[in-house]
């Protein structure tokens, strides 16, 4: 029998913080199942509006390039959000309702993202499509930002707040996101180039949860 600030644990308070301890691992690991299998339709669904060329000819080619290059954007951008939203649950021990919400509101945005590749490859030179894909950016991030908090309120150990820090990588792509919507309403070309830089500068997954994982 332990003693831990003056109070006696037995053999039976151990088994049951252990079978705590299974049950929330249990949880967040079906959080995380549902999670990779609805990313995973979303990425289908994206990858069912490609079309293939109207004929044999490298023009025809050319006409389905938008739509290709469109694609492949925003199969990075929903892969990052795949592999560092598997790292953080990795780190999380505990579920809550906050967690759980904060999920799906992630889940509903990136839902969003077929849709807007179909919209942003036949309108790509319009500022409409290019604006409300800078939103759905931005909900995205403040979705994932919002998952991040609630976990680390959740925990009762301070592993996932040391790793997240001042989480300025999060905070420069809000910014970004946020000027690229702004300068879509004048030209949907900074816009693009914004959205594509967040990309990039995510590309490589945060190594802060992969240590951790």
């Amino acid at each position: 029998m332990g003693q831990t600030d003056g109070h006696a644990f037995d053999a039976d308070d151990t088994a049951a913080v252990g079978e705590e301890l299974n049950v929330n691992d249990v949880g967040v690991g079906r959080l995380e199942a549902f999670s990779d299998g609805v990313l995973a339709v979303i990425i289908t669904v994206t990858a069912l509006n490609l079309r293939a060329p109207l004929n044999g000819t490298f023009a025809a080619m050319e006409h389905r390039l938008p739509s290709l290059l469109v694609y492949a954007a925003n199969f990075l951008f929903l892969g990052i959000y795949w592999n560092n939203h598997h790292h953080l649950l990795r780190a999380a021990t505990r579920l809550s309702t906050g967690i759980m919400w904060s999920n799906l509101a992630l889940l509903f945005f990136l839902s969003l993202i077929p849709v807007l590749t179909q919209w942003v490859a036949a309108d790509y030179h319009d500022r409409a499509p290019a604006v409300t894909y800078g939103v759905v950016a931005l909900a995205s991030a403040l979705s994932f930002t919002a998952l991040t908090r609630s976990i680390i309120r959740a925990e009762a150990r301070p592993v996932v707040a040391r790793l997240v820090g001042r989480d300025r990588k999060s905070l420069t792509s809000l910014v970004l996101y946020a000027l690229g919507t702004a300068s879509a309403f004048a030209s949907p070309w900074p816009a693009y180039a914004l959205y594509v830089g967040v990309s990039l500068m995510w590309f490589v997954p945060d190594r802060r949860f992969a240590r951790a994982t």
